[in-house]
């Protein structure tokens, strides 16, 4: 009988471990998927200033049209990109193009002063600042959860119910170059 019970003690632990495994889980993921949502709204304000920025730069810009249409053709992919993968792809290519973009305000000093587009610019920037504080926490969160997925014993309920890890913001190897300075 002592045996029965002993049994019975150890499958009640086992069980109550597994529930909450599960639900420490359950909750690190939509923590997760909550940082991501974040990331997604920053990403979609950034979106929504392009066409503004676009319409200044391009009163000023007429000849500079293959950068205007990247900057655009960016944007979009941006809106219509579904997973996080395609997302992340598609918001690196929109960095490339909006430094472009950027740029030609050097170019062009009557673009430089106008309020229109120091405003958006200074819009674009705040809104640059808060994807980059987004990202972090998103990729804070998604390590905690990999890591409760990868830990022993953890893996075990994990890979009983299939968690899968999330993806890291990573930047693009383009973006890991050292700019070039010319005087």
């Amino acid at each position: 009988m002592i045996i029965f019970y002993i049994v019975i003690a150890i499958v009640v632990i086992l069980l109550i471990y597994i529930v909450a495994t599960y639900n420490k889980l359950v909750n690190n993921k939509n923590k997760v998927e909550n940082q991501f949502s974040q990331v997604d709204i920053q990403l979609k304000r950034r979106a929504d200033l392009i066409p503004n920025l676009v319409e200044t730069v391009k009163g000023y810009a007429k000849h500079e049209q293959n950068t205007l249409t990247d900057v655009i053709e960016a944007r979009n992919k941006v809106v219509s990109a579904n997973s996080i993968n395609e997302k992340v792809d598609a918001n690196n290519k929109l960095t490339q193009a909006l430094n472009k973009l950027l740029m030609l305000s050097e170019a062009y000093p009557e673009l430089k002063a106008n309020e229109s587009f120091l405003s958006l610019q200074k819009d674009l920037t705040d809104t640059e600042d808060k994807i980059t504080y987004a990202r972090q926490f998103y990729n804070d969160s998604a390590m905690k959860y990999n890591n409760i997925i990868e830990m022993f014993p953890s893996n075990i309920v994990a890979s009983i119910f299939k968690f899968k890890k999330f993806e890291y913001f990573k930047i693009d190897e383009n973006e890991k170059e050292v700019p070039k300075v010319k005087f």
